[in-house]
């Protein structure tokens, strides 16, 4: 993840230096490295946080991370406003300016502290992560796990030197631990990737429940985030005095900082629901958020699309309909992460990137989909259908118990 940081704060500071759309095209691809940086954040949480509270704690994490895309707004317009206004730059350098003052500092120093007290595993680092009673069990109840030839094994497993991928045999298991191993999340490691062990996670509908609900949550707050001010800024720059790119720009930056509640508020709900329901509660509180949220565009396309034409949109209920659309789709976005672990739990890490990627997949549909339909109203109203349609295809797909 520190390395991610580092690589991504390199085209972020040199976003400023772009003279062509191509330019700030190519740079702005680079700069998508940063995005990946959720997939070891959600894998190192769900390694380090127990099945009955690993959903709030990816939920919280996540929503952090989403916060920061609202922050960003408040954070980059201001400053903008204040190297031109205080400092007069042109506004030509001063987007140049900021770049480089805010992204290039706060990646650096996140990644300096990430490297200083990061921690691999909850057993100290990577090469020891199999010196847990977890790894015993997993063994006993007769999974396979490949070892490190470097690997520092527990006292209750015994390694074939001859062959150190061979199978392992183990001595004793505390029987109190035994009696803890309520789910295949008590016990599991995470295995090598090969392409048998890829080919099942493909075929898993396991997989795929969680990965189509994301495009339903995280792809619709892209996709609000990246839309939303334009949208106010066109529909009340000339009906509200003083209503300029900025004043769009703060009020669209308060569905992303929505994020510092929601998103965390999400994943608490999922655990909750477990601790009652099983797994099951999480898919269908999961499922619940996509389609209320499908619900709400919905409901906030058709508004846009009988008043824009008449001229009487008003920014209140705008807001208020799409503040129900973005809660909702934060809300999922927690929930889903909190069903991930329960999912292929062998692969947590390339279960988080596969789901974490179908959010970014979701946000280009709808994307397209305000690419060739410019009536913003409908565009709105047709990404609801699609949240609707995938979130009631997915409910017969079964998830394990526990």
């Amino acid at each position: 993840m520190a390395y991610l940081l580092i690589l991504g704060a390199i085209p972020s500071g040199l976003a400023g230096t772009a003279t062509t759309a191509n330019g700030l095209y190519c740079l702005r691809f680079f700069i998508g490295i940063l995005g990946a940086t959720f997939v070891p954040c959600q894998a190192w949480t769900t390694a380090f946080f127990d099945k009955n509270v690993v959903g709030t704690a990816n939920a919280l994490v996540g929503g952090w991370g989403n916060m920061g895309g609202g922050a960003t707004f408040a954070i980059m317009t201001t400053l903008f406003q204040a190297l031109t206004d205080r400092h007069h730059l042109t506004p030509h350098v001063a987007w140049r300016a900021a770049f480089a003052i805010v992204p290039v500092a706060i990646l650096l120093f996140v990644a300096l502290i990430t490297f200083m007290f990061g921690q691999d595993h909850p057993a100290g680092t990577w090469k020891e992560r199999h010196n847990l009673p977890a790894t015993a069990l997993a063994l006993k109840q007769g999974h396979e796990i490949a070892f490190d030839s470097d690997e520092k094994l527990p006292d209750d497993i015994e390694k074939n030197e001859k062959d150190p991928e061979a199978a392992v045999t183990v001595r004793t298991v505390n029987e109190e631990d035994a009696e803890l191993v309520k789910s295949t999340l008590d016990i599991a490691i995470n295995e090598r990737l090969t392409f048998k062990t890829t080919m099942m996670i493909l075929i898993s509908p396991l997989t795929w429940l969680p990965a189509m609900a994301y495009i339903t949550t995280f792809g619709v707050e892209l996709a609000i985030d990246s839309k939303m001010a334009d949208v106010l800024f066109t529909l009340f720059n000339k009906k509200l005095p003083g209503f300029d790119q900025t004043r769009a720009g703060y009020y669209t930056a308060i569905f992303g900082l929505l994020n510092l509640v929601t998103r965390p508020l999400g994943g608490y709900i999922g655990d909750v629901l477990y601790r009652y329901t099983g797994t099951v509660g999480k898919k269908y509180w999961t499922l619940f958020c996509g389609f209320t949220t499908g619900v709400g565009l919905l409901a906030g396309g058709f508004y846009l699309q009988e008043h824009r034409v008449a001229g009487d949109s008003e920014l209140s209920v705008i807001m208020g309909v799409f503040s129900v659309v973005a809660i909702f789709s934060e809300f999922g976005c927690g929930a889903t992460f909190a069903l991930v672990p329960h999912c292929n739990p062998y692969n947590n890490g390339v279960m988080s990137g596969i789901v974490g990627s179908f959010g970014n997949v979701g946000g280009v549909i709808f994307a397209l989909v305000f690419r060739f339909q410019h009536q913003v109203g409908k565009a709105f109203w047709i990404m609801g259908v699609i949240a609707i349609a995938i979130n009631v295809i997915l409910i017969p797909i079964r998830v394990p118990k526990l």
